[in-house]
């Protein structure tokens, strides 16, 4: 099974926030996605993780939460589930890039 889920969590409460800035929490919340091991990728308005199950990308929702000692937490998921296929992160670009028979940014 390959799961990708693209979230944004990011506190909301003025306790946790510098100005408009979140950068800081969400940073936080990257650390811990990078030691988890899960393959993802950084965007300017979310996160993108590839888990094996729908359990494990869960599990890292809730690490990420954990991150955060903060008042008020928004966040939002968004979760693509195919039973049959594996690296989709990576396989999804290239598959894009085959088609337009050229690199794209990423």
């Amino acid at each position: 099974m390959g799961v990708l889920l693209e979230f944004s969590m990011f506190p909301t409460s003025s306790d946790c926030r510098d100005g408009s800035s979140v950068s800081k929490q969400v940073a936080k919340i990257i650390d811990v996605i990078d030691k988890s091991g899960v393959s993802y990728q950084l965007t300017p308005m979310g996160t993108i993780i590839e888990t094996q199950t729908v359990r494990e990308a869960l599990d890292i929702i809730e690490m990420a939460y954990e991150q955060l000692d903060c008042d008020r937490i928004y966040s939002a998921l968004k979760f693509d589930i195919r039973k049959d296929s594996k690296s989709r992160l990576e396989n999804k670009i290239k598959s894009i890039e085959k088609i337009l028979n050229r690199e794209i940014n990423h």
